[in-house]
């Protein structure tokens, strides 16, 4: 419904100034670009959780996080509770020992993407995200940096969906 009265908005006030035209610019912004590379659906994580803490780039807020890998799949804790994400697929690729993992989740209810690229070094995660919402009007993306370690998979943790 908002949207109904944003774009009525935009109509009167086009006819109201007289303009001859007028033009909404979405300008995209693209997603956490992941490396090249022989991503497989490994499980390598499977069992896996890690305490995070993150940095968004820009504000320089501090996000604390859980993130959990189980049967294949991946879940941030908070991105669960914000938005329902669910579990989402992730893919692996070891390099020298180093667990690279990549995932794509998106929001069921609203247009938010977050792709997440990582590395796990034993009891080590480190990672970068985007998470970007595109509207017809506008997108936003927020950029974030990230580290943590090891914690017990709590399966009272994992949130179900």
């Amino acid at each position: 419904m908002t949207q109904i009265i944003q774009v009525a908005a935009i109509v009167l006030a086009t006819a109201g100034t007289g303009a001859a035209t007028m033009s909404v610019m979405n300008e995209d912004i693209p997603d956490l670009e992941v490396p090249e590379g022989a991503w497989g659906a490994s499980g390598a994580l499977d069992g896996r959780a890690f305490t995070v803490r993150g940095i968004d780039m820009e504000s320089g807020a501090v996000l604390e996080d859980e993130l959990l890998f189980r049967d294949g799949t991946f879940q941030s804790a908070d991105c669960q509770i914000y938005c329902d994400f669910g579990w989402s697929d992730y893919q692996t690729k070891e390099i020298d020992g180093v667990i690279h993992f990549t995932t794509t989740t998106l929001c069921p209810d609203a247009p938010h993407t977050v792709v997440c690229y990582g590395q796990v070094t034993g009891d080590t995660i480190t990672f970068d995200v985007t998470w970007t919402t595109r509207r017809w009007y506008w997108t936003n993306q927020i950029v974030l940096e990230g580290s943590g370690a090891a914690t017990d998979f709590d399966t009272a943790t994992a949130i179900s969906s």
